[in-house]
């Protein structure tokens, strides 16, 4: 994904504290040709996975979830951050920390959509500390499904994620490692 690489280099802000501003192309202003061909290259590293269902987290991962799924031909559902009335009384929750917005976030799916035999891939936009993907992880197994993959359009290598998640015994796939972001300089593998 050398035009991701390329994107994150020349528009990507670091903002200090390990934040990566690439709002002007993946997560508040989206440029759908590179999501698109972001939801492409991670559907081919996964296409043996045999996922059924993508899964992600409201509201930046949607874009890249969504991408993914119509490449695999799959429904893409994502964890909401609060129950909104059309959901059921019993739902599947768990709360993760997220970094962006230093505080917890609920992670809330309605079991109507993920349960017994599904086969789920996990899809965000970054993978950073990885508490986010394994609240997703979380809510895949309460929900009885089996975790096929987890993939990242950005991984901020230096923050721990890759190894937090290599617990979860599943493929982990990043389209662009950061490696480095210090000073304003964003060094990505």
């Amino acid at each position: 994904m050398e035009l991701l690489k390329e994107r994150i280099r020349n528009e990507g802000r670091d903002l200090g504290s390990g934040i990566l501003k690439v709002d002007g192309f993946i997560n508040h202003q989206i440029d759908p040709a590179l999501i698109d061909a972001c939801g492409r290259e991670l559907a081919v590293r996964f296409a043996g996975a045999g996922a059924t269902k993508v899964l992600t987290a409201e509201i930046s991962g949607i874009a890249p979830a969504l991408c993914t799924a119509l490449h695999l031909g799959v429904p893409v559902l994502y964890a909401r951050r609060e129950r909104p009335i059309t959901m059921p009384d019993q739902v599947l929750l768990t709360v993760a920390p997220s970094h962006t917005k230093g505080h917890r976030t609920e992670l809330i799916v309605s079991p109507e959509y993920l349960g017994r035999g599904d086969r789920v891939l996990i899809i965000d936009d970054f993978l950073a500390t990885g508490q986010t993907i394994l609240g997703l992880a979380r809510l895949t197994q309460a929900a009885g499904a089996h975790l096929v993959g987890v993939g990242a359009v950005i991984e901020k290598a230096f923050e721990g994620g890759r190894a937090a998640l290599e617990r979860l015994g599943v493929p982990i796939e990043s389209l662009a490692v950061v490696t480095e972001m210090r000073g304003g300089r964003i060094v990505v593998a």
